[in-house]
């Protein structure tokens, strides 16, 4: 069988042969995708464009009531979805979660690790207890999460795990784009958290590879917001040789891409997403 006949099917596991339209490569349609953390800023662009491309896209996050909100929106343009609740802090409520989503919808085929737990602060006034915290979701419940779905897909013989990592992932922070606005600055957890992601990813994809199970990570540069200060936007701007910050759609042709059959041969990489960023 040539290299030019082949395709993935379902995100992951065996080979079909023949010629596949790109259109079809890029579709998701009949997959069932979860988002956690679909209604934040950037959960709700991914879970937006997996809705796009077709699937039924599941928003789970701690707090279910903007999940729900957003989940009625994108059923009112005519998309499948639903909304869940989940605490990655909670091992029980994970476990809750996955026996949901297979009483109700049999498999998952793509998991989005968005959610995250934020604090902010410099290093001076970060307590240990805060690190603490926030690892119990951005460490602990990453790994718990990935562990259950992933031990579901790799049963199946296919999926797709993407992880949302940052820029923080490869590069320290640059203070200065935060001068005059400390309360913004990424505490030291964060990208402890962001780098250990990336590892993770690493090693999971080669863990799981051989039953069909891709696992890749995004790390997005800073998306915009009105709120943001228009000092810090300017310092970060300057920094950014696209100069400008992420926007509304800049995550959704990446999003699509690890979570379909366009990526069926990638998987243990980082796709950075940051305007040039973490090139300088």
């Amino acid at each position: 069988m040539r290299g030019s006949d082949l395709a993935e099917s379902k995100g992951g596991g065996q080979l079909v042969s023949g010629n596949v339209p790109i259109e079809n490569l890029f579709s998701l349609a009949g997959r069932v995708a979860l988002v956690t953390g679909g209604a934040g800023r950037y959960g709700s662009q991914i879970s937006q464009a997996l809705a796009e491309a077709g699937a039924t896209v599941l928003i789970a996050a701690r707090r279910i009531g903007p999940c729900e909100q957003f989940a009625e929106r994108l059923k009112a343009d005519g998309f499948s979805a639903a909304a869940l609740q989940v605490d990655l802090s909670s091992g029980d409520s994970v476990d809750a979660l996955a026996d949901q989503v297979r009483s109700k919808w049999g498999h998952l085929d793509v998991l989005f690790n968005n959610a995250a737990a934020v604090s902010s602060g410099p290093l001076e006034q970060y307590s240990a207890d805060q690190w603490a915290e926030t690892m119990q979701c951005n460490s602990t419940g990453l790994y718990r999460i990935c562990r259950v779905f992933g031990a579901g897909m790799a049963e199946r013989g296919a999926g797709s795990i993407i992880n949302v990592a940052s820029i923080y992932a490869a590069v320290s922070p640059d203070f200065r784009i935060y001068e005059g606005h400390p309360e913004m600055t990424n505490p030291p957890s964060y990208g402890f958290a962001k780098a250990g992601m990336v590892q993770l990813t690493r090693y999971l994809a080669v863990h799981y590879a051989s039953r069909g199970v891709r696992v890749n990570c995004i790390s997005p540069g800073g998306l915009y917001s009105p709120k943001m200060p228009d000092q810090f936007v300017t310092n970060y701007c300057d920094r950014v040789p696209l100069r400008r910050m992420a926007g509304p759609n800049d995550l959704k042709g990446a999003a699509v891409l690890l979570a379909s059959d366009a990526s069926a041969y990638i998987t243990g990489q980082n796709l950075m997403v940051d305007g040039g960023y973490s090139a300088v």
